[in-house]
């Protein structure tokens, strides 16, 4: 499989992890998934669980709430490799008080030296109003910031409106 790094932007039920899935269903492989959720609660457990139940016996789920750039490293070249969601990951990362920065420049390596198929999924958070509080407007910045990295990145920029697929960088190589 030659590299190649797809990653796909929207807001919220923007259709953007199903088009990220359908992406990676269309290729050979084996499939991992790297979650980055994390369960607080009844509301959470149970989106979780739906999004499992999405995914067909093919793939191997891999909770990685903190660990993103060590968990895409340990995949090997062969493998399709859907990461859902960034987004998740950044706020865990501000919650734990972790360095952002520091974390970024890490997942940003681990996307350039992947040898496989690598799709990732985030939300497009810079469309809306400034939020009214210093937590959600230092997580709009953080997520930015990713986002503007990982497009950088990525061989393929998507973004969904409405389910509608767009290309924002490169164009569709693979199905």
């Amino acid at each position: 499989m030659t590299p190649h790094s797809l990653f796909v932007l929207g807001g919220a039920r923007s259709g953007k992890s199903r088009y990220a899935q359908q992406r990676a269903e269309a290729l050979a492989g084996p499939h991992v998934f790297i979650a980055t959720a994390e369960a607080w609660d009844d509301e959470m457990r149970d989106r979780i669980a739906r999004h499992r139940a999405d995914r067909d016996a093919r793939w191997t789920t891999i909770d990685a709430p903190h660990q993103l750039p060590a968990a895409i490293r340990a995949q090997g070249p062969d493998t399709v490799l859907l990461v859902d969601c960034l987004t998740l990951w950044i706020s865990n990362l501000l919650l734990a008080e972790r360095d952002i920065d520091t974390a970024t420049s890490d997942l940003v390596a681990a996307i350039e030296a992947f040898e496989g198929m690598l799709i990732l999924v985030a939300n497009e958070t810079g469309m809306g109003i400034v939020p009214d509080n210093a937590l959600a407007r230092r997580f709009r910045d953080a997520a930015g910031r990713v986002n503007q990295a990982v497009a950088a990145a990525a061989h393929e920029v998507v973004l969904v409106v409405a389910g509608l697929p767009m290309t924002a960088k490169g164009r569709a190589v693979l199905p």
